[in-house]
C-alpha cells in the first residue's frame, strides 16, 4: 500500500507544481518521475527487509539473497533510467519483465503467509493476492501509459 500511496501522491504533487510553475502538468515526465520514486522506495525494502524478501523465494532457488540484492539494485537503476528519454523504453520493458518475474515470488509468499517486513510466517496469506495482483497490473499499465506509449 505504501508504494501505491507514494506513486499517486508524488504524481499529484508533481503535476500540481508543474502546473503552477509552467502552466503545464507535464504528465509524461511526472508519471515517470513518480514511478522512479516508487521503485527507488521499494528497492530499499530489498536491503532493509533482506531476510523476509529472501524468504519470499522458494528454498530450491539458488542464490536467493543475491537475487534479492541484485533485484533491489536493478529497481533503483531502472527506476532512474525512466527519467531519461534515451533509456526510458528499455527501462520500461525491463521493469515490466521484472514485475512479471516477481509475481511468482509474491504468490509463493502469500501462499506461505510470509511477512517480508518481519521475516515471519504470519503474513496476510492468499487473500493478499486479491490486492497484489491487480496492483502489479496497475503498475504495468502505468509504465505502458507513461513510458512506452508515445
Amino acid at each position: 500500500m505504501k508504494p501505491l500511496i507514494l506513486l499517486l501522491a508524488s504524481f499529484v504533487i508533481g503535476i500540481s507544481l508543474s502546473w503552477l510553475i509552467k502552466s503545464d502538468p507535464h504528465l509524461k515526465f511526472n508519471g515517470n518521475l513518480s514511478m522512479a520514486l516508487m521503485f527507488c522506495f521499494t528497492a530499499m525494502g530489498h536491503f532493509k527487509f533482506k531476510k523476509g524478501m529472501t524468504m519470499m523465494l522458494p528454498p530450491s532457488l539458488p542464490f536467493r539473497e543475491t537475487t534479492v540484492v541484485i533485484s533491489g539494485i536493478a529497481e533503483i537503476g531502472l527506476g532512474i533510467a525512466l527519467l531519461f528519454p534515451a533509456t526510458r523504453l528499455i527501462a520500461a520493458y525491463a521493469l515490466i519483465a521484472m514485475m512479471l518475474l516477481m509475481l511468482p515470488a509474491n504468490i509463493y509468499a502469500a501462499l506461505n503467509r510470509i511477512d517480508h517486513e518481519k521475516g515471519t510466517y504470519n503474513g496476510n496469506g492468499p487473500s493478499y493476492l486479491w490486492f497484489r495482483i491487480p496492483l502489479q497490473l496497475f503498475w504495468i499499465a502505468w509504465i505502458i501509459w507513461f513510458s512506452i506509449i508515445p
